[in-house]
Parts: structure tokens; sequence; C-alpha cells
């Protein structure tokens, strides 16, 4: 992969963040956030349910996987907000299909995060403005005014190790004026910081200790970006290998620790950023309600969702509970959707700078009805 060239937005000081994880395979709802009380649960799981001596508790209701105990912690200190029950419409359990459903915010062009940073006041400018850690780009992100594709900081330079090119570049816009010359300053002053960031090692702050997996380094790499000051307002990072049709109970526990440990270590090094930051986690589906014969699960339909940062409303594991039972369930034995993925995404968007006609156009053909996350919305 190239390069990219860049134009970065000069007001880096006055952004907020979105960070938008995606679970990529449909990650087990049940198996990450249980219902411990509800006795369906064991008697649909009697070999992989999450045993309530082990779980973390929650609410006198939930419990997280014993993994999950970091999250356990954020909970308690109202940082961490879930949601069960969550989803899209789609109904074919079909992994392309229901990524591309939920990335493209419905059936519409571009994605849902691309229109969201084109279209909500000041639009998003600047190939830093927008990261996507990893080698490809996702489709939430497509229609974006730019967006940098990148999997370390060594991705992003201009004339890699041929300095005079550079020096010439600066040399011709240095004879621009308006806009574009303003663009050109902003550029080279960003790769100043991140040529400085490149050649200084990156110490965490605040005790924060990232984990030695693609996941966690690409979160670390995202806290840098946010700390230094040069614009980023969205950034995704996926996490794969949710797709547990055989031996979850072996699956599930080393991606529940590197989603838990990640995330929280990012929150731990933002410290005081988080009050500027939002991340939210989300699958495409869910998982089946019934274990299988191979310990494992099938394609589903309702999942969880998870929301930490600034201004969050936590401590909250956001219902209702419809139960378990075989008359409650969808389909061939599905968690129902309760809460579609957009009402959960909207105030969030919100937050951070969408106004309700924004929202209209980011999800096009959809009525929102925003969950109250944060502690200024309505109860």
């Amino acid at each position: 992969m190239n390069a990219p060239l860049a134009v970065i937005s000069g007001n880096g000081d006055s952004r907020r963040t979105l960070v938008v994880v995606f679970l990529r395979g449909g990650a087990d709802g049940l198996g990450l956030v249980a219902p411990l009380e509800d006795d369906n649960y064991y008697k649909a799981r009697p070999r992989i349910g999450i045993p309530k001596k082990e779980a973390v508790p929650l609410d006198g209701f939930f419990g997280l996987h014993s993994e999950m105990s970091e999250f356990g912690r954020l909970f308690a200190e109202g940082d961490l907000t879930i949601v069960h029950g969550a989803g899209s419409e789609d109904k074919t359990r079909s992994h392309f299909e229901a990524q591309d459903l939920m990335e493209h915010g419905g059936v519409a062009a571009g994605g849902w995060l691309g229109r969201y940073l084109r279209v909500r006041p000041p639009a998003a400018s600047g190939a830093l403005a927008c990261v996507a850690v990893g080698r490809a780009l996702p489709e939430c992100l497509l229609g974006a005014p730019s967006v940098t594709v990148m999997q370390t900081l060594d991705d992003f330079s201009l004339g890699g190790k041929a300095p005079g090119f550079r020096a010439g570049l600066e040399r011709l816009y240095a004879m621009e004026r308006g806009p574009l010359a303003q663009a050109a300053s902003d550029t080279f002053d960003a790769l100043q910081r991140i040529d400085a960031m490149r050649t200084t090692p990156y110490q965490a702050e605040n005790g924060a200790a990232y984990g030695t997996d693609g996941f966690s380094q690409g979160l670390r790499q995202l806290a840098r970006l946010i700390k230094a000051d040069i614009g980023l307002e969205a950034a995704s990072i996926d996490l794969d290998g949710w797709d547990s049709h055989f031996t979850q109970q072996t699956l599930l526990p080393a991606l529940a620790r590197q989603l838990t440990n990640g995330v929280s270590s990012f929150r731990r090094d933002l410290g005081a950023r988080m009050e500027t930051t939002t991340v939210v986690v989300m699958t495409e589906f869910g998982r089946r309600v019934r274990e299988n014969s191979a310990f494992g699960t099938d394609h589903g339909r309702g999942s969880v969702m998870f929301v930490l940062g600034g201004g969050t409303k936590g401590g909250r594991v956001i219902g209702p509970w419809p139960g378990l039972s075989d008359d409650l369930l969808e389909g061939p034995g599905d968690l129902p959707v309760i809460h579609n993925y957009r009402n959960v995404l909207a105030p969030i968007l919100q937050r951070h700078g969408a106004r309700e006609s924004d929202l209209a156009a980011v999800f096009p053909d959809f009525t929102i009805t925003p969950l109250p996350l944060f502690s200024d919305s309505a109860a």
C-alpha cells in the first residue's frame, strides 16, 4: 500500500473523537453478557453457559464473562453502558449481508460513519481526521471526506526517506494562497508532529499496559494520535474471529480478554481525554440461544453493544430483557433484536456534533429513536 498523501485540519485541539470497534464474525452477546437469573439460559446452554460462580457480577441479573473483569470495574464506576438485544433488521444471518447492511446504515450508498463525517458541521477534513486501523477501508467509512488506512504511524508519510521531495513540496505550496495554502500548511505541520512521534518511544500513561496483540496495538496507535492533537475525529478498528460454531468455550475466552484488555488500556491511557472520546463496540449479529452439538453456537439475531466515554450514563444494562423461553425467541431460536443499532449510534453522533437533520442523512429511511445513553439525555 502506498503511503497516503495528507491534508490535516489545523484545529485538532478542539475535536471529539469517536472510536468504532467492530467484532467481526458475529459475537455471542449471551456469551459475553449472560442473563444469570434466567433459568432458560442454562437449559439452552448446559455445557457452554457462563457459570454464576465464575461470572463478573453486574446488576444482580446479568454477569460478564470471567475474562471481562475490567469491564466489570468500568461498569461499577458508571463508565460503561451495555445494550442487550442490539442488532439490525437483517434476517439473513449471513455475515456478508448483515455486515454490509449495518456498515452502510441501511440500503444506502456509502457508509454511515462516512456520511456522518461528510454532513455534520463542520465537515471533517484531512487524512488524519479519520483513521481506519488495518489493511483495508471498512465499508462504514465509504464516502468519508478523507480516510487514512494504516496499521502503524510508519504508514503515514510524504516521500518516505526522500527529504528533498518533501522540501520541494513545501516550496511549491508556499506560493499558493487561500484554502489550499492553509491545507498545505496544516499538512506539513502535522507531518512534523508525526515525525516527532515516530522518533520518540511512546509511553502509555496512567499505568495502562497494552497487550502485544494487533487489536491492543491498534488502540495504542489511536491513543497516541488523539494525544498528539492532530485532529482525529473518527477511527475504526476491527477484532476478528467471533464465528463460534465450534468449541466456543475455547474460542471465546481469548477474544473476550483481548477486547476487554485492549479497550480498558485505551481508556486508562487517555485519562481525562476520555471526556471527549467515545468508544462503541458492535457486531453484525448474535448467536443462537441454544448451544449446538459441537459445543458452539450458530448464527442468530440479537447481540450486545458496549458504549463508554465522556458523558456516558453507565452502570446499566439497557433492556428490557425479553426472556429466553421458546415462545419468546425468534425464528429458529434467536434472541430478538430489541434495539436497532442506529438508535444506539444516533445519540453518540449527536454528542459528537450531529444535528437531528444530519441523522436523517446518516441513516436514511429509518425513524430514529435515540437511546438515553448519556447523562444529559432524557430518561
